[in-house]
């Protein structure tokens, strides 16, 4: 059977169920398994705004149940970016964590770990709870910037430089990070280190809301750069000649992307690989068109971090593992081969899925 030929609504659809069996799964196991009938008690005395003693009922409502939505939102805020640079660089093996997002949002993180205090006293009236995605957004837009400023030859994109300049910014990034984790004290260095290797283990009602704004409203905004990012994909020439503003839509994508990532980043901590194999796997079933792998990758990307996470749970439970290393493991061998795919297939140019 050619799948290919199956419309788009018929991935979606598959998407979402896939989607909704692995939220199922992921809210009922961990170091506290729960039924899925106290599960559905549980949403119903929530509905109702009824509360109860049940220990386990309160670690549905205010941990597992929270976890589970910010996971979900942090895969699909990780996966819509990587297709979005993907297709700004015009190259599949570009993710935000090589294009200095993650770690510039690692760094401004790091720096509201160290000084919050002192922050939080002089702009408390101003930024209060937001101001570590604030300096995280900080961060990861100037690291973005610099990288593309810096890929940038002749007026196209060199993919050489690009990976040479994201590692020359990533390793500026890391470094800013060493130093706030060596000035800091053990409780703010901790915190550093274990934000590093990522969890959702912090999650709550707060970073839900927070992070559903910014994901939902990038998703929103970056369906409708789908047909631009497709004419892009001919070259920066001949999409003028098709009417896109290539500068403005350059922008649009950089800030949308920031803006996704340096928020997710500032509550969950740095995971990588997710922006990388999401679109990949996307272009391999289906397609390349933008309009079809943005939402696509929303959904996709919530559903295989929902699965990383019931592994980071469950792997060596009771204690945990820390998701950023379930998905690097996963995606440093997919990058390789993406890496070495692409070298080989270069002479063709754009891309090759």
């Amino acid at each position: 059977m050619n799948t290919n030929r199956w419309p788009f609504g018929v991935y979606y659809a598959l998407l979402s169920g896939l989607l909704l069996g692995a939220l199922l799964l992921s809210v009922r196991v961990g170091a506290v398994s729960l039924d899925f009938s106290d599960i559905g008690r549980y949403l119903a005395h929530a509905l109702r705004h009824e509360t109860s003693g049940d220990i386990r009922e309160q670690l549905f409502l205010q941990i597992r149940l929270p976890r589970v939505i910010l996971c979900t939102l942090v895969g699909a805020a990780l996966s819509v970016s990587g297709a979005l640079m993907q297709a700004l660089f015009r190259n599949p093996i570009v993710e935000p964590g090589l294009v200095g997002t993650s770690s510039g949002a690692a760094l401004g993180a790091a720096f509201v770990f160290v000084m919050g205090q002192t922050l939080q006293h002089t702009w408390i009236g101003l930024a209060g709870p937001l101001l570590l995605p604030l300096f995280a957004f900080a961060g990861g837009l100037t690291a973005t910037l610099i990288v593309y400023r810096l890929s940038g030859v002749f007026g196209k994109t060199n993919v050489n430089t690009l990976l040479l300049s994201g590692i020359a910014v990533n390793a500026l990034g890391a470094s800013g990070t060493g130093f706030f984790s060596y000035v800091a004290r053990d409780p703010q260095a901790r915190s550093i280190v274990f934000w590093n290797l990522g969890t959702v283990s912090g999650a709550d009602w707060n970073s839900v809301a927070v992070v559903g704004v910014s994901t939902l409203g990038g998703l929103l905004l970056s369906l409708r750069l789908g047909k631009a990012l497709n004419a892009l994909m001919l070259g920066e020439t001949d999409a003028g000649y098709l009417g896109v503003r290539t500068a403005r839509l350059k922008r649009q994508v950089i800030l949308l992307n920031t803006l996704l990532v340096a928020v997710a980043t500032a509550f969950v901590g740095v995971i990588g690989f997710v922006g990388l194999i999401v679109p990949h796997i996307l272009r391999l079933l289906k397609s390349a068109d933008n309009r079809f792998l943005l939402p696509a990758s929303a959904l996709l990307g919530g559903l295989l971090l929902n699965m990383a996470d019931v592994l980071a749970r469950t792997i060596v439970a009771p204690s945990e593992f820390p998701i950023g290393i379930v998905t690097a493991l996963a995606g440093a061998p997919v990058f390789l081969f993406l890496l070495v795919r692409n070298n080989r297939k270069l002479q063709k140019g754009g891309f090759y899925a």
